[in-house]
């Protein structure tokens, strides 16, 4: 593969703290790579080095002559006093940009919802997201680098964006690297993952859920001292061989390393346990819609005209249940939980309230913190409460704040001096110690790294209560709730006993039909043409199946006979080791060697062919 472009010895500092050290690495064609790592430890700032964005203290960043790369940055850079057409497609015709299929499909599949005529700075935060977006994707790039892409979309983007970076290039032209906390993204469309850590970057083979085996492995192996890291590792590993089918269909070399690494971990929460301590503290009543009805006002002052938002809905809520919120932009999930809240009241129909219920809801904008703003993150917390239970066990608040990754340096940091996520994080901890029994999460995963999410859902494991969660991301979806309804646009809530698959199935089918076009969106796009046929990707046939089948059964049995050579060779190689004949031990590592070539070039095979059958 050729090579595109790559860093040698990076080295960046910020005061006294040291972000990359020494750092070498590159990207070539094919390579699709997904960055994690903690919040602050150098994501962000090696991508923009890679980008050719900044300079570093030392080191160089070298490319090739001819190679494009397009950057999406974190923050907001298009120009608010542009049209959103003028943002994307600058002074092009119409017929210029909609001659080309291309850029049709990326229209359609981004911004088909949105105001061609609107001016950029008066949509919301998910539009400009998306018109960002639009505006790289229409340009033609060698490599495309992005920074937090699904940050304010929705279920739907997500997946659209997905789709279009596995089929934007062939499978060895091209190469993207995008940093993001969404998991299903990163394993959906990744081959590669890079780990930033400690001022250095960690490579991995696969995409998220192959990095965290590989991690568990390799911290194992090195008997790595974090005993809480490696709870939180084995328990995320734990949830992905045990969690949605999509997600546990892997080669068979590949579960049976992690059958054998999670064989003595439990399930991630006792859903009985949870339920009778759910149904102690709330009674059998917690939280009912009958019949609700809510109409929100539209248009201009001028002429305002009401339409609905919630049309005759119905939800009733368990003791201990746990239901995720998935919908478009706009259809109305954050107003349902003001609604479960009794911030507003609907236009018809009832809200019953348990007698016992006490909510918390955590916001998107976590606002809340501003009246604490003079205190330390420990303070917050003690001020609440000094002691808390969590799954049985009880934490003391310096305890409880730690495992959620506020280090006890990072206690005593003043609420100002907090960065988005642990904002966020706090005000979490704050709603918990306050024993809510009904918990509302209104896209808890922004602003926070893959580590940091992976301890929230630890915590909401053991946590017995009700629990809502709005989210996009699919992947804590799962993770953290039992059921799935979605909100479609239409006034409606309907149940997903298919999960946020069956969610994508219905909107589609909606859109080529015409029957939605979105959730409260008022403006009309210019390229609406495309947004029929853009979600529509021709799968493989009968026949390609079939022989990707037979192509399966071969390669296991192949990795079977290979896995029994390996084991002898590494019986005579500790024979001969034993024996001092170095000569003898060479022809054997040399053997070796090109087994494990032959293994991992299978290995590939399996993997294009699992793609083929959709497993």
């Amino acid at each position: 593969m050729a090579h595109l472009l790559g860093g040698e010895n990076l080295t960046v500092s910020f005061a006294t703290r040291t972000i990359l050290d020494g750092v070498t690495l590159g990207l070539e064609d094919g390579d699709r790579i997904g960055m994690v790592g903690r919040n602050g430890d150098g994501k962000s700032t090696l991508m923009r080095l890679l980008a050719l964005r900044s300079t570093p203290d030392s080191g160089r960043v070298t490319k090739r002559g001819d190679v494009n790369v397009g950057y999406l940055d974190q923050s907001d850079v298009l120009d608010g006093d542009l049209t959103v057409g003028a943002a994307i497609v600058g002074d092009q015709a119409d017929h210029e940009w909609a001659a080309n299929p291309k850029i049709r499909e990326i229209m359609g599949g981004l911004v088909a919802d949105v105001d061609w005529h609107a001016n950029v700075h008066a949509l919301s935060g998910g539009q400009k997201r998306r018109v960002a977006l639009a505006k790289l994707l229409i340009e033609d790039h060698d490599v495309i680098m992005l920074d937090e892409p699904t940050n304010h979309l929705d279920v739907e983007g997500v997946a659209w964006l997905s789709r279009h970076l596995k089929t934007r290039w062939r499978a060895n032209q091209g190469a993207f690297l995008v940093v993001t906390h969404d998991r299903w993204f990163l394993d959906e469309v990744c081959n590669r993952t890079w780990e930033v850590h400690d001022a250095m970057v960690d490579p991995f083979d696969g995409g998220y859920a192959a990095y965290v085996l590989a991690r568990a492995e390799r911290d194992r192996s090195a008997s790595v001292v974090e005993s809480k890291r490696q709870q939180l590792v084995k328990k995320e590993l734990a949830w992905l061989r045990r969690g949605a089918p999509a997600r546990t269909s892997k080669p068979k070399f590949r579960i049976e390393a992690a059958n054998e690494l999670i064989a003595d971990v439990p399930d991630p929460r006792d859903s009985v346990a949870l339920s009778k301590m759910a149904t102690a503290r709330l009674g059998k009543d917690v939280l009912d819609l009958e019949g609700v009805s809510l109409d929100f006002k539209g248009g201009d002052s001028a002429s305002r005209t009401k339409q609905k938002l919630f049309d005759d809905v119905t939800l009733r809520l368990a003791p201990g249940q746990r239901l995720g919120l998935v919908g478009v932009n706009g259809a109305g999930k954050s107003t349902l939980l003001r609604l479960l809240n009794g911030e507003i009241t609907p236009s018809s129909g009832k809200v019953k309230r348990g007698k016992t219920v006490v909510t918390a809801v955590l916001s998107q904008d976590v606002k809340e913190l501003d009246d604490v703003s003079d205190l330390r993150v420990i303070e917050v917390i003690e001020r609440e409460k000094r002691s808390f239970s969590v799954g049985g066990k009880e934490f003391t608040a310096g305890q409880l704040v730690e495992q959620l990754g506020f280090t006890k340096e990072k206690q005593w940091t003043p609420v100002t001096d907090l960065s988005g996520g642990e904002r966020r994080r706090l005000q979490l901890l704050r709603l918990l110690v306050g024993e809510p029994n009904v918990l509302m999460l209104d896209e808890p995963t922004n602003d926070l790294d893959t580590d940091t999410l992976a301890a929230v859902e630890d915590v909401l494991d053991g946590w017995p209560g009700t629990l809502v969660v709005v989210s996009h991301d699919r992947y804590l979806l799962e993770r953290v709730t039992d059921s799935q309804m979605a909100l479609l646009g239409d006034g409606k809530l309907r149940g997903l006993p298919g999960g946020v698959d069956q969610y994508l199935e219905l909107r589609e089918a909606a859109l080529a039909s015409g029957a939605v076009t979105g959730g409260a969106s008022s403006g009309s796009a210019r390229p609406t043409a495309a947004s029929g046929s853009s979600a529509v990707v021709s799968g493989p046939s009968e026949a390609e199946k079939r022989e990707a089948r037979k192509d399966l059964n071969r390669i296991d049995r192949q990795l079977g006979k290979i896995a029994q050579q390996e084991e002898k060779l590494h019986v005579q190689m500790a024979a001969k080791s034993q024996s001092g004949d170095f000569d003898a031990l060479g022809e054997l590592n040399a053997k070796l060697q090109e087994l494990l070539e032959e293994k991992e070039g299978l290995e590939l095979e399996w993997l294009e062919a699992a793609e083929i059958l959709g497993e």
